[in-house]
């Protein structure tokens, strides 16, 4: 009986004991993971004794106070999803040294970028290593203006993607690009559209900014500070105070001096 009950109690310690697991999620991007280990708090060991890579047991050396993770043995993919599960004892946790590794970076290759007379924008790409947003923007007001987001698909395979934009008159610049971890960017080139609209006019009473037609429009005041946006063809202007700001439309900045 009492071996017995020795017996439960070892099974349930070990049952306990790999409960607590330290899990990594991400795409492969060609790095390995680094291990900052140590010794666990009862001084028997080391905290972490055990690793997985998509359910298998690693044969790396895990008992020092640092060890390395080896990801290449694998034969991974770049931008294959991967799953690290850390074992670890229950009164201590291991250190990942370079967490970012599985952050996507913006590697995808334009194919083909177009925009139709519809303002369909249209592009594919290759050899993505991560699921990161497209951003696509437009240049207008002298500075590329954030338009929308189209969600990346992340594996290496050619994907095609579509936005549908709006333009303003004359000429047209657009471009998709992607941001990582850190801040890092990669931007396509710019696809140019002539759009034939007739450039709006606009009319200045107490209240409202009227538009000849529809436009997106942006005010700034003296401090650049953002005081209205939208898109129609009338701009609410009732509860600004009286003096100078800028007005974008359209693809047109001019100053506006509001007098009441």
């Amino acid at each position: 009986m009492k071996k017995i009950c020795f017996s439960l109690l070892l099974l349930s310690s070990f049952s306990m004991m790999r409960s607590n697991v330290l899990l990594l999620e991400g795409r492969y991007q060609n790095k390995n993971i680094y291990i900052q280990n140590g010794l666990a708090n009862s001084g028997v060991g080391f905290c972490a004794y055990e690793v997985k890579v998509n359910g298998k047991v690693t044969t790396d050396e895990v008992n020092s106070t640092a060890f390395e993770i080896d990801l290449s043995t694998y034969k991974l993919t770049m931008g294959e999803k991967v799953t690290v599960e850390i074992y670890h004892k229950e009164d201590c946790k291991p250190k990942v040294l370079n967490p970012e590794a599985f952050k996507p970076k913006p590697s995808f290759e334009i194919g083909t970028i177009t925009i139709n007379t519809e303002g369909l924008l249209k592009w594919n790409t290759t050899n993505e290593s991560g699921p990161l947003p497209y951003i696509v923007e437009q240049f207008k007001w002298n500075k590329w203006v954030y338009v929308g987001t189209v969600e990346g698909v992340g594996t290496p395979e050619k994907h095609d993607y579509l936005f549908k934009v709006t333009a303003h008159s004359g000429e047209n610049k657009f471009r998709v690009k992607q941001v990582g971890f850190g801040g890092v960017n990669k931007t396509s080139n710019p696809v140019v559209y002539n759009c034939l609209i007739e450039t709006p006019n606009y009319k200045v009473t107490d209240k409202t900014i009227n538009f000849s037609s529809d436009t997106g429009f942006e005010m700034y005041d003296p401090f650049g500070n953002v005081v209205k946006k939208g898109f129609g063809n009338v701009c609410d202007v009732s509860n600004l105070g009286k003096g100078k700001y800028y007005l974008c439309y359209d693809n047109i900045v001019t100053e506006l001096d509001k007098r009441k």
